[in-house]
């Protein structure tokens, strides 16, 4: 946020609840001994800046608070949060960029990145997954929706590895569960863990055809919102890194996806 911006009455108002409630929460989490998830917000404009803040507070979580992608870049590195809100489109060094800082370093590649951004086209999403994003909001949004989107990211990378499982062959698919790993005629192919999770699933049965909507049940999770838009474009990014082997993955249409066999 700009420093020369003069502040509302109301934004003041606004900061000093939200320093209360967080004194309040910090209190009962010493009592009880609960560790609060920290989340950084890397966000430019200051209204949606506040409105994320104030949500996110008041579902117990720890804020921190970043108006350009050089700021944010420092503190995602020094305080390492649990998870990561980032704009894309930021003064400086933008929310790409931001990215993929991050998924190159070592201390901070395992941080869940949700993308939340007003470029709505499909490239740019697509763009930001594959560099490891976690998900994606398009601006305006719901502030429920926020949280429930955060909620869903922190569980599925809180959950403990998958057990080792029966190595999946397919194709020239060489699918091993228990290291998430995937080579293509020998060769290692990066996916992120939500693209490795629609691989797995289509791999298992092939010729299956799943719908959109049991493809987010059995990885995102049941209460993650179900849209046609969020399964395409992890297809998309997936048929990308598979190059040839994109052929594979055959899309019903109106219905869903499957894997030939």
């Amino acid at each position: 946020m700009d420093p020369s911006r003069p502040r509302r009455r109301g934004s003041l108002f606004e900061d000093f609840a939200l320093r209360k409630r967080v004194r309040t929460s910090d209190r009962r989490g010493n009592r009880q001994a609960v560790k609060r998830e920290t989340v950084l917000i890397i966000e430019d404009e200051e209204d949606i800046l506040e409105v994320m803040t104030y949500n996110l507070v008041k579902n117990g979580y720890r804020v921190l608070a970043a108006s350009d992608g050089e700021e944010g870049l420092k503190r995602a590195k020094t305080e390492v949060p649990d998870a990561l809100l980032l704009d894309l489109m930021l003064p400086g060094v933008g929310g790409l960029d931001v990215c993929r800082a991050l998924k190159q370093d070592p201390r901070t590649q395992t941080i869940p990145i949700l993308m939340v951004t007003a470029r709505a086209e499909e490239a740019d999403i697509v763009v930001g997954l594959e560099l490891g994003a976690d998900d994606y909001i398009t601006k305006p949004f719901s502030p429920r929706v926020l949280v429930a989107r955060l909620r869903a990211v922190l569980r599925r990378h809180s959950q403990p590895p998958e057990s080792p499982g029966a190595t999946v062959r397919v194709h020239d698919l060489v699918i091993h569960p228990g290291r998430r790993e995937v080579t293509l005629g020998g060769r290692p192919i990066p996916l992120t863990f939500t693209e490795f999770s629609l691989l797995h699933l289509l791999a298992r049965k092939p010729g299956w055809v799943f719908t959109r909507g049991q493809i987010v049940d059995a990885i995102r999770g049941e209460d993650y919102p179900v849209t046609d838009r969020s399964v395409d474009v992890h297809v998309t990014g997936l048929r990308r890194k598979l190059g040839a082997g994109a052929q594979w993955i055959e899309t019903v249409r109106g219905v869903g996806y499957r894997l030939k066999e």
